[in-house]
């Protein structure tokens, strides 16, 4: 399967206290408090002691259950599923060579009761699992004596936790890794890399205890001529207090990324001189820039709507030194009905014969190809020494989408493995994008208005990008996938809550363990074989629908149809000379091993060469 393979767990941990005997006595129905009947209901179902199922660290066996699995490829498939508290893991029984599939819990929206006590019809009861991940799963069981309900209970109450008062599984997880993925970004180093502070930029800790604005990070970049007070005022005329910070600034033209919310205008059009002089500060820092370019991300007639809410946009009498381009992207709520729509015709069959008309309906490249046109503008502009504000409404979903891209074509840096994950943390986890609401992990309200596929759209963007700058990134596709998965899976700490405050509170960084721990452990996986580094070349990626595609080894991965059709023959040769590598170097271990055994001491001959001194001049094109 696609899921990282976990570390062996100890004999104890995946044993000890999980075997579960069969209640005696029937439960009364109704009545009874939901907690009792939730334990007894895990005594209800017997475990089996010896299953294969493959735990991590910290990962504890539930229960387990006999149903069929009704594979929409193959059909019903009879085996057992195994709840554990990160993880539903299948294991057909009927079958050689078995069936299996594992989902995190963490990846499940939707758990629904599929036909009741009295359905007609053949596997006709059971229940329907929808997936986040572009899947579904639906398991059939018999129809007497309520025989789904303790299962049903069981996985409701592990897949969201939050939603039931337990941890998410990123707090209990005790694996261990080489390397510490918190140590991946800070944000000092990261200003330093970039020439920062200088005359023009100044790090302000005005919001080191998150009191100016709480959904930003502590260390923030402003222009060197705005007080502390300035910053103060300027935030009370921008939504959620978000004001224009420094992203990144251009190491020869000196111009800016710079990104904030929108401003406070309102119907009555209020006016800030505070901020419209802030923001004239930024475009002076830069001596080329004649007008500051501000790109708000949305759709005109959207920002004139915001203006009913008291949000709106800046217009141009009272920022005469602007200039406002609207780039048309639109909101959440847009993005994840498109996005539901690409689902229901990839998954789980593709209806091959109206295709190119079912994609077209969803629209889900026409948005990919606004935001990376959004993204290209930003990078033309300050390529051109002009400095620019990138801002939608609460500037941390488009705008983020904005920032990162441009930055990504801007930047060779960006474009490497560890590069890459700093822009994700800098931009997307740092700056607040709200990935807690965006995803909903551990909840159980799968219709929250909240919920949008923001980041995997973004991802999406990359991937793209990729695809036409097939040697300018180091990273590869694997790298972009196992992100996604690990976006939803609830294992690392690193995509939870809102903002970085939460995260703060919640004691993220010592009590969880991030991705980059798990890349950065095993980067050989992640690396792109092709990779050319390219210190100064700018990427201009074809933001038109000719050149764009659909990441097929993403949203269609789970028909083994397209996966088979999908292998890339370099890159599955890459991977066997990788796998030859690893022998040759186990290899070499074992002879140096065997070298260091000591002599008899009594040997006259001298010894020949070691197997140490034989392959020191060795070398390998790995």
């Amino acid at each position: 399967m696609l899921w990282p393979h976990p570390k062996k767990p100890s004999r104890q941990s995946s044993l000890s206290g999980y075997v579960c005997q069969r209640s005696k006595t029937r439960r009364k129905s109704g009545t009874e408090d939901w907690n009792r009947r939730f334990w007894a209901s895990r005594e209800s179902l017997r475990m089996e002691p010896h299953a294969d199922v493959p735990l991590l660290p910290g990962e504890e066996r539930v229960t387990d259950k006999d149903l069929i699995y009704m594979c929409p490829f193959i059909g019903a498939v009879k085996g057992k599923v195994f709840i554990t508290n990160y993880r539903l893991f299948f294991k057909s029984t009927d079958m050689d060579p078995a069936v299996t599939f594992n989902v995190p819990l963490g990846a499940i929206s939707r758990i629904e009761k599929m036909g009741g006590a009295s359905s007609r019809g053949e596997n006709s009861y059971g229940l329907d699992i929808t997936c986040k991940d572009m899947r579904n799963l639906r398991f059939a069981l018999k129809q007497e004596g309520h025989s789904r309900r303790d299962i049903f209970e069981i996985l409701f109450r592990y897949a969201f936790p939050l939603s039931h008062g337990m941890p998410l599984f990123a707090f209990l997880s005790q694996e261990k890794f080489e390397e510490n993925g918190w140590c991946v970004y800070s944000p000092m180093q990261e200003f330093r890399r970039q020439g920062l502070p200088n005359d023009k930029w100044r790090i302000t800790f005005l919001n080191q205890q998150y009191e100016l604005c709480d959904t930003y990070p502590t260390i923030l970049m402003v222009p060197y001529k705005a007080t502390e007070e300035d910053l103060r005022k300027v935030a009370t005329f921008r939504s959620r207090c978000r004001i224009p910070v420094l992203s990144w600034i251009h190491p020869d033209n000196q111009a800016v990324i710079t990104r904030c919310s929108q401003p406070l205008v309102g119907m009555s059009g209020k006016r800030n001189k505070d901020d419209e002089r802030y923001l004239d500060i930024i475009r002076e820092t830069n001596g080329t820039t004649s007008k500051l370019t501000i790109y708000d991300a949305r759709p005109n007639v959207n920002a004139v709507a915001n203006k009913a809410t008291g949000g709106g946009y800046e217009g141009e009498d009272a920022y005469q030194n602007a200039e406002l381009v609207f780039l048309d992207i639109h909101n959440i709520h847009v993005m994840r009905e498109s996005l539901k729509k690409l689902k229901d015709i990839v998954y789980p069959n593709v209806e091959e014969s109206h295709w190119l008309s079912s994609l077209e309906s969803t629209h889900w490249l026409e948005h990919i190809k606004l935001v990376l046109s959004g993204a290209i503008q930003v990078a033309d502009k300050i390529s051109s020494g002009n400095s620019v504000v990138v801002h939608c409404s609460d500037g941390w979903d488009r705008t983020a989408q904005l920032t990162s891209l441009a930055m990504l074509m801007l930047d060779s840096h960006y474009r490497t493995l560890r590069g890459f994950q700093v822009l994700l943390e800098k931009e997307w986890i740092s700056f607040g994008h709200k990935f807690a609401s965006r995803i909903g992990h551990g909840d159980k309200n799968h219709a929250d208005a909240d919920r949008s596929p923001i980041f995997v759209q973004f991802i999406d963007c990359v991937w793209q990008m990729t695809k036409q700058f097939p040697t300018a990134f180091e990273f590869n596709e694997q790298l972009l996938v196992t992100v996604l998965d690990h976006l939803y899976s609830c294992r690392f700490g690193t995509f939870l809550y809102n903002c970085e405050s939460v995260r703060d509170a919640n004691e993220v960084r010592t009590k969880t363990i991030s991705l980059w721990s798990l890349i950065n452990s095993g980067q050989v996986s992640y690396i792109n074989p092709f990779y050319a580094a390219e210190s100064s070349r700018v990427l201009y990626p074809v933001a038109s629908m000719r050149h764009l595609e659909l990441w097929v080894t993403y949203y269609i991965r789970w028909n083994p149809r397209i996966r088979q059709q999908q292998q890339s023959p370099v890159e599955q040769r890459y991977k066997e000379l990788l796998a030859l590598r690893d022998q040759y170097l186990k290899k070499l271990e074992e002879l140096q091993l065997s070298d260091s055994t000591p002599h008899l001491p009594n040997s006259s001959t001298p010894s020949p060469a070691s197997p140490t001194q034989r392959v020191t001049h060795l070398h390998t094109p790995f």
